[in-house]
């Protein structure tokens, strides 16, 4: 299966040079999207041999992979796998994707981090329980940790679903999407890293967003 690695990527030049040089060296392609950064993420990620697509000003996460899974999809790929920028995901994992499509053919296969989440914050334990249970019942197919960034997406999925959504619950928005459409989601067991970087997401902002995309998506149900 011929595959890209796609990272949306804002201000992450203290992390996006060592982890393009570590996935260039495990033999992927990448493209990073650098969405509207002010730092040298774009220059460091094209240096290490990154395809680097450059937004200009900041868009959002749901527009930075959309352009990433159009490019991949051009590009004539089978299947992306997303990662987030800040180090949080290890590039070690990678092969845990390709290993359960291989197992299990799975259209989507999903990063899981609740089977060991020690390391991470009480409240975003919490939350992704939560959250995790609830996608699941409209999905109609159990997902063990859907607000994970760290997936295998075939493009055959990305294809036949249109995704709208500009920030953080463009990742709920391709779950249920592609539920909706028949597609299985698996899971895989993945480690993540967490250290002194601070979260990118708008507590009150993203809640109201993800609160209003899931409303609209039972209705729709």
């Amino acid at each position: 299966m011929k595959t890209i690695i796609v990272i949306p990527a804002h201000n992450e030049a203290k992390t996006i040079n060592s982890l393009v040089k570590v996935i260039i060296e495990l033999g992927y392609g990448i493209i990073v999207v650098d969405d509207g950064s002010v730092d040298d993420t774009a220059i460091l990620a094209k240096t290490q041999g990154a395809l680097v697509i450059s937004t200009h000003k900041k868009s959002g996460k749901g527009n930075a992979l959309r352009l990433a899974f159009t490019q991949a999809i051009g590009l004539g790929y089978d299947a992306v796998i997303t990662l987030d920028g800040d180090g949080q995901h290890s590039p070690s994992d990678i092969g845990n994707f390709l290993e359960g499509y291989q197992k299990g053919h799975a259209d989507i296969i999903n990063g899981d981090r609740m089977h060991n989440p020690s390391g991470m914050p009480w409240l975003r334990r919490s939350t992704n329980w939560f959250m995790s249970w609830l996608i699941s019942l409209i999905c109609r197919q159990r997902i063990t940790d859907t607000q994970c960034g760290f997936r295998l997406i075939t493009t055959k999925v990305l294809s036949s679903i249109e995704l709208k959504c500009n920030d953080f619950e463009i990742e709920t928005e391709i779950l249920i999407k592609a539920s909706r459409r028949g597609f299985r989601i698996a899971s895989v067991p993945i480690q993540t890293i967490y250290r002194d970087e601070v979260s990118k997401i708008k507590p009150v902002r993203d809640t109201l967003r993800f609160i209003r995309y899931i409303s609209t998506a039972i209705f729709r149900s």
